[in-house]
């Protein structure tokens, strides 16, 4: 469905825009939560009004919360938790973590709508969007290591993990192109094989012929003795009677 977005949405748009959207999502949210509205000829025809009036409450937004934006600047969140040996947690960091964490760090009034990520499951540092305006979308560092050992560690356990995963990355490059170059030995193997396959068929031909070309020269050799013993029994008859 076609919906005419009378509100920034993250993520979809700016208010006058008009976009192809999800029969769900523009039924059961955008259009409910006062975001949108059905793309109808009569409403485009308020499409210049809508951009032109939220335009300007955007500037307005924008210069309340550049505030905000600014208090969330350097902005690092430490989460101790517990987690195996693999880096994966028993459990997770939510948004609502995350925002109750920067509100008490800050001094701000962030929700868990605003905080752009899913629930964080492994040890590691984190770059998380808080959304505050469709302009003003800063980031804070969510550091997730494990109870009993310094937050450093969250990085080196991480880059470990992540070097592991390249590793085990290239490792299959490596075998791909193994395999490809076994293929291809196997391919030159097997032309190398047709190839001799070919050239016994050629000698057996040659021979064959050659077999065949002396067959008919005995033949003819043994057709002329025949006429030579013919001639030579008519000769012998020939004397005798004479005699």
């Amino acid at each position: 469905m076609k919906v005419l977005l009378i509100q920034d949405v993250y993520k979809l748009g700016r208010a006058g825009d008009v976009k192809k959207v999800a029969n769900g999502y523009g039924r059961n949210y955008l259009i409910p939560q006062g975001m949108a509205v059905l793309a109808t000829p009569g409403a485009l025809k308020q499409v210049e009004r809508i951009r032109v009036q939220a335009d300007a409450e955007r500037v307005v937004l924008n210069k309340e919360m550049s505030e905000v934006a600014g208090k969330l600047e350097g902005v690092e969140l430490v989460f101790p938790v517990k987690a195996s040996e693999t880096g994966k947690l028993y459990g997770s960091v939510t948004t609502t973590m995350i925002a109750e964490a920067i509100n008490e760090q800050a001094g701000t009034e962030i929700t868990r709508r605003q905080v752009d990520t899913q629930p964080i499951r492994t040890i590691g540092v984190h770059h998380v969007d808080i959304r505050l305006t469709v302009d003003l979308i800063p980031q804070v560092k969510v550091i997730v290591h494990r109870e009993g050992e310094a937050p450093e560690t969250a990085a080196i356990e991480e880059a470990a993990r992540v070097g592991e995963e390249v590793e085990a990355f290239d490792i299959t490059e490596d075998v791909a192109e193994l395999t490809e170059d076994v293929e291809a030995s196997e391919l030159v193997e097997d032309a190398a094989d047709a190839e001799a396959v070919l050239e016994v068929e050629d000698e057996t031909a040659d021979e064959n012929q050659l077999k065949a070309e002396t067959e008919a020269v005995v033949e003819e050799l043994s057709a002329v003795e025949e006429v030579t013993d013919d001639d030579l029994s008519d000769n012998e008859a020939g004397d005798v009677l004479a005699a």
